[in-house]
């Protein structure tokens, strides 16, 4: 692969992880990078935030996070919280954890998880009652269940 192929490469793989988790710090992005195979360096990770444009934003539940154009930042925990009590079991099975919801529940609880872009989680299905959330690489479902229920659970409080 040539120099500005490596770049472009580097540069995608930023703008996807920038996209799908909550980035506070560049030695976190560094982390996210390495579990892909790719080590750089601070520097290199500097330029290469400057050359996407990114910038860091600051959250409602406080903290800041990277942030690319029409890729607006994490929502943070609020529309996990506005959605809790829709929510009636959460379960984790080998590779995914399954949110079961109220009828007609499962579209909104799945939009809230993945606008709040909880780092552990890769993705959401959503039917109507029913939500598969697969994590993200490296992450146990188990632990997705325990973060999202600690979160509902200080929605229940509210």
């Amino acid at each position: 692969m040539t120099d500005v192929a490596t770049h472009r490469a580097r540069r995608e793989l930023i703008r996807r992880i920038l996209r799908t988790h909550v980035v506070a710090t560049q030695d976190e992005l560094g982390e996210l990078l390495k579990r892909e195979g790719i080590d750089v360096t601070q520097a290199t990770l500097s330029r290469d935030l400057a050359r996407l444009q990114a910038r860091r934003v600051t959250l409602p539940d406080g903290g800041t996070v990277y942030e690319l154009d029409g890729s607006p930042a994490p929502k943070g925990e609020e529309p996990l919280r506005a959605v809790h009590a829709l929510v009636t079991t959460v379960d984790d099975a080998d590779a995914m954890v399954v949110v079961r919801t109220l009828p007609g529940g499962a579209p909104a609880v799945a939009a809230a998880i993945d606008s709040s872009r909880p780092p552990a989680v890769l993705g959401t299905i959503a039917g109507d009652d029913t939500i598969f959330i697969v994590p993200a690489k490296g992450v146990k479902p188990a632990r997705v269940k325990k973060d999202l229920m600690t979160v509902w659970k200080k929605g229940v409080a509210s």
